[in-house]
């Protein structure tokens, strides 16, 4: 390609070539006026001169054209996952392909893909005009042919603030899916994050409908931790409250779908998880200490520290039988409401601490035949045993005896020892990792110096003592749990005795467990989301390796091997491909974790719709069409011109170039310019003398 121009250099400055030749064209003209003889040759000669001080030259250009870039943006977000217009957007950017062929020596084509499965996705919406800038970030203006959006109308990143100035021109705007579709969907208004255990909570919810139906009111399905359905009926268009109480700590998974409406476009927004994390509000504990000793204020000083514990306290410091003569009237001692805490109100204590307790006739059989059934039916207890644990006045002997789990076998160790965790603890998460444990060796712990010898019935051994004799045992008695402390020297620990110990760590954990706190399960199933991936989490303290299932909100199975990574606790993980309910199984277990936020912004409003581009569109001289209805064909048009018609969109072409070499050529050669000058002037002076 060439390109060819006239070009000049005069010899003297601009302005002193313009006085001389006003000079020489006032002269001439003069000339001419009066008709003077060889005017027209002085004329000539004048010309001749001018022409020579302006130094014309014949510049020749080689130049080497540069493609305009035209960018394709396809929105590839999960929203045209939805019907067929995926497949209508790959038609569509093939055919631009197709035709982009074409216009191959003159035009470069640049396909930029926005938008992919996941929760990032999903919860960040579609965003096309930032990657349509970056697009041609590198491309001047004067290159840009324009640019085509490929998507749905869905797009999240433009603002009242959003001009067309910073735009390519046209940006034309071709739609997938179709110009009156109707969508029925599920919003959160509101829910909350925690709750109390057994109070009730309200979460608000709004049905929203823009298909014309005379209903008003539509059905509602609610299913709590994978369990079984609850139906309801909800108003379409206005809010609508929901109550429910949680009824155990650790997190709750709701899982609430409305029914499709007419014409329904899709179910993936019909449907929302929620996940409420129950805590308990108050813990109610009953402790009742069986005489005074020095570990009776670590008791209570443990409890009464933490301000989410009620603690009542019962402790027996005047037996029945110890008679005086002091009239009731003069004792400064108030009657304890046994028949209230053991008989009409044990069932609301969330733990019972029997700590070093013998019988002694102050609290009946009955009372202690009811702390048994309280147990069997969901409640807690601890037994704490001292030396008389040993002795006929156990309270091994009494009905509570049915419940625990080590049997006492009359010996009593008084000698220093360490308390050490057992291969089993090292699984079970109340004595997993404790501070100063460690396998295989001596922990770094203080020395106890009491022990009551027990033979165990059932339960596991979590500590030993002495001679590796049971200190602290675990068990499941019907639907509750007992834990039994076979020394009452816990108290050396709080006491910093030779270093002391992880007491309160122990016992934290310890009444965690017998409370049903999730985390302490021994054998537990857990997932949760960790950016894109659901990492999955089981403890088996019988060490027995296995895979897991996972259910995905779309129905599809997959299976996670687990990877050992310490004693009885498991590990795996899997990316999540899309928001909702996961559901995790190992056969027995079953664990609901929801992914993603209440309302993702990708389907808010999953409609395809032409109003959000269409401003910007025809603002840069650009058009939206429905893919639905045709497919345009591609035209380059020149600057100026229209970039749309009936059938076609167009991309300018610029005509952009580079120049490569320059070849000068002057028009007046030295020699040629004296001829004429000289042949002008003498036939000129030849007329004159005429």
């Amino acid at each position: 390609m060439a390109g060819t121009t006239i070009e000049f250099a005069p010899l003297l400055p601009w302005i002193a070539v313009l006085i001389l030749g006003f000079v020489a064209a006032l002269l001439a003209g003069l000339g001419l006026y009066v008709r003077a003889n060889g005017a027209l040759l002085r004329t000539l000669a004048f010309a001749v001169l001018v022409l020579t001080l302006l130094n014309p030259s014949l510049v020749a250009e080689e130049r080497e054209p540069l493609k305009d870039v035209a960018v394709v943006i396809v929105d590839d977000s999960p929203s045209q996952g939805i019907g067929d217009r995926r497949a209508q957007t790959a038609a569509a950017l093939q055919a631009i392909e197709t035709e982009a062929e074409k216009f191959k020596d003159t035009l470069d084509l640049r396909v930029v893909k926005v938008g992919q499965d996941g929760l990032a996705a999903a919860d960040q919406g579609t965003r096309l005009l930032g990657p349509l800038t970056r697009a041609l970030s590198d491309v001047p203006a004067r290159r840009v042919a324009g640019a085509i959006l490929l998507t749905d109308g869905q797009v999240h990143d433009i603002t009242a603030d959003t001009r067309a100035d910073g735009l390519p021109a046209p940006l034309h705007v071709l739609l997938s899916g179709q110009a009156d579709e109707t969508d029925r969907r599920l919003v959160i208004v509101k829910a909350p994050a925690f709750g109390i255990v057994g109070k009730e909570q309200e979460m608000t919810i709004r049905v929203e409908d823009n298909a014309p139906s005379l209903d008003k009111n539509t059905t509602l399905t609610i299913r709590r931790d994978g369990g079984d359905i609850i139906t309801t009926t909800a108003p379409i268009g206005s809010d609508h409250q929901l109550a429910f109480t949680l009824n155990h700590g650790g997190p709750t998974v709701f899982e609430i779908e409305v029914a499709p409406g007419p014409n329904e476009l899709t179910r993936i927004n019909n449907r929302a998880v929620i996940s409420i994390n129950g805590i308990r509000d108050r813990l109610r504990v009953l402790l009742v200490s069986g005489e005074p000793h020095a570990g009776e204020r670590t008791w209570r000083n443990l409890l009464k520290s933490d301000p989410s514990v009620d603690l009542i306290h019962f402790t027996i410091l005047r037996p029945p039988e110890k008679q005086d003569g002091t009239p009731i009237n003069e004792l400064s001692l108030i009657s304890f409401p046994t028949r209230e805490l053991f008989e009409v109100k044990i069932a609301d204590f969330d733990l019972v601490i029997f700590d070093r307790y013998r019988r002694r006739g102050v609290l009946p059989p009955a009372y202690l035949r009811n702390i048994v059934d309280y147990v069997a039916d969901g409640g807690a207890l601890l037994e704490a045993v001292g030396p008389t644990f040993a002795g006929p006045f156990s309270i091994y002997r009494t009905p509570l005896g049915k419940a625990l789990p080590g049997e006492p076998t009359g010996e009593i160790v008084d000698r220093g020892f360490r308390p050490r965790v057992t291969e089993m603890g090292h699984r079970h998460p109340v004595t997993a990792n404790l501070p100063g444990s460690r396998p295989d060796e001596e922990p770094g712990w203080g020395r106890w110096y009491r022990q009551i010898d027990v033979s165990v019935k059932q339960g596991r051994i979590l500590m030993s003592g002495a001679d590796d004799r049971p200190l602290l045992i675990l068990d499941r008695f019907g639907e509750g749990r007992v834990a039994q402390l076979n020394s009452d020297h816990i108290w050396l620990w709080a006491r910093g005795h030779e270093g002391g110990g992880p007491q309160a760590e122990l016992l934290r954990r310890l009444a965690h467990w017998l409370m049903k706190e999730p985390e302490l399960e021994e054998n537990d199933l857990r997932a949760i989301t960790k950016g894109e991936r659901l990492e999955i989490t089981r403890r088996d303290i019988d060490a027995e390796s296995r895979s897991v299932t996972v259910t995905g909100p779309d129905g599809r199975v997959s299976e996670v091997p687990l990877e050992a990574k310490r004693d009885g606790l498991y590990t795996g993980s899997l990316p999540i491909t899309q928001p909702g309910l996961y559901r995790v199984s190992d056969g027995d277990l079953v664990f609901m974790a929801a992914a993603g936020t209440l309302n993702p912004i990708e389907f808010s409003n999953i409609s395809a719709t032409a109003d959000t581009l269409t401003p910007l569109s025809e603002a840069t001289g650009g058009v939206a069409r429905w893919l639905s209805d045709s497919m345009p064909k591609i035209r380059r048009v020149a600057p100026g011109r229209s970039t749309s018609g009936r059938d076609w969109i167009g991309l300018i072409a610029n005509g952009d170039y580079i120049v490569t070499g320059v070849n000068v050529v002057p028009l007046l050669p030295a020699l040629v310019v004296l001829l004429l000058a000289l042949g002008a002037t003498a036939l000129a002076w030849r007329r004159e003398g005429d």
